[in-house]
């Protein structure tokens, strides 16, 4: 935890520190575990921080990343890090015709489909552009391989065309201008428990995507097969090793695709908490202590308005902090300063025998950290983020929420 401690003396706390070098590591890790010629996207949903965006944007010893994004919120900050609107794709069930016309105006060209409906909206607005956009349709396969880890698909949902449906739908797709029907998209689940099961889903979404182009006889350019690399969330630990993934989507493309190493189709993967979560490090002050019918409490200046906002999905908590084997063990539930009483962290975890002013370290929070929680509640100034490279800090900086007027008002 002494790495930490100039940081928090000069900057305050609570204080996110993200490492490049770790963001860097990751990637060529995970560009590693997949076939050479795989394309690999970013999910900026993960951590949107332009320094991060960038340094997986940045040519190094491995390929880039190319950006996935959800909003034009996420594609001003793809742009900023330097990405080309021809280097991104954007999906989502909610596009409005603002955004398609804004990410159109901007350069993207590559859009992933929910519905009959999103592909008629993206080509309206392609078609005003005067541009031909790539749809990929996103499937929502009826089957799933893997039981566990968080599901994405064989549900009724909002995300997909549910894919006993393609063939009833395909010919009213076939129709719309200002698109080009150029593939598929998969997302099947998220944060995979073992290699194991995301190659047993991958292989699924291969066969699946290999039989829908035969059975609609839709030829696919492109394949986005999706994630669900594992990496502990606001825990110790390390990420997920995959010794064998590389050799087995080979084989399963060889087997449903053949001509895939030259392209036909272009496959790719897409990540967001493998490649930033380990790279995250939150520090929290503790401003008291506190003892309530037998229970010890532990009140920290940061909570679910800094970390932990998606909370309320049931996923993302409890979090363990690092301990110092210096110093004794005390067992407390870390709560955060909100008025409310869903402000925990972790409900009696093992922590260090703290104090007010001294501060807790909580690893492996670079996903889903300050713009994933209820940053605005209550007021409280967003925590600091702090980059480094080489040991050395980048940039300091801090989001601010303010208001801002709007035309229109007046009498209504």
């Amino acid at each position: 935890m002494n790495q930490y401690a100039g940081l928090s003396e000069r900057f305050g706390t609570p204080l996110y520190v993200y490492d490049l070098d770790e963001v860097a590591t990751a990637r060529r890790e995970l560009f590693d575990a997949l076939p050479e010629e795989f394309e690999l996207f970013y999910a900026l949903k993960a951590n949107p921080h332009p320094e991060v965006v960038r340094a997986l944007r940045e040519p190094g010893t491995v390929r880039a990343c190319r950006a996935e994004i959800s909003s034009t919120g996420e594609l001003a900050a793809a742009l900023e890090a330097g990405f080309a609107g021809h280097e991104i794709l954007y999906t989502g069930p909610g596009k409005t015709a603002g955004e398609l016309d804004e990410a159109l105006r901007l350069g993207v060209r590559m859009f992933s489909a929910e519905s009959a409906t999103d592909v008629e909206h993206i080509g309206q607005a392609a078609d005003a552009h005067g541009v031909v956009a790539d749809c990929l349709l996103r499937v929502n396969s009826v089957t799933a391989s893997a039981t566990t880890s968080i599901r994405m698909t064989g549900t009724p949902s909002q995300f997909g065309f549910d894919s006993e449906a393609l063939p009833e739908v395909l010919p009213r797709l076939r129709k719309v201008t200002g698109v080009e029907l150029a593939g598929l998209h998969f997302f099947p689940l998220s944060n995979a428990k073992d290699e194991a099961s995301l190659i047993a889903e991958f292989r699924h979404t291969i066969a699946l995507a290999a039989r829908l182009e035969r059975e609609l006889g839709l030829p696919l350019r492109f394949v986005d097969i999706g994630g669900g690399f594992s990496v502990p969330y606001a825990v110790p630990g390390r990420r997920s090793p995959y010794p064998t993934l590389r050799s087995a989507l080979a084989a399963t493309l060889d087997e449903h695709f053949p001509a895939w190493r030259e392209g036909t189709p272009r496959i790719a993967c897409e990540s967001g908490r493998y490649l930033v979560g380990a790279a995250g490090t939150l520090i929290a002050g503790v401003t008291n202590i506190k003892v309530s019918r037998g229970r010890r409490f532990v009140v920290l200046d940061a909570g679910i308005n800094t970390f932990g906002g998606m909370s309320g999905l049931g996923r993302l908590l409890p979090v363990a902090v690092e301990l110092d084997d210096s110093r004794a063990v005390d067992r407390a539930s870390l709560v955060g300063p909100l008025c409310t009483p869903g402000d925990i962290l972790g409900r009696e975890i093992k922590v260090p025998e703290l104090n007010p002013g001294d501060t807790v370290v909580i690893p492996n929070a670079g996903a889903y950290g300050p713009t994933a929680s209820l940053l605005m509640f209550l007021g409280r100034p967003a925590p600091t983020e702090v980059v480094l490279r080489g040991g050395e800090v980048v940039s300091a900086s801090r989001l601010e929420h303010h208001r801002t007027p709007v035309s229109g008002a007046g009498r209504v």
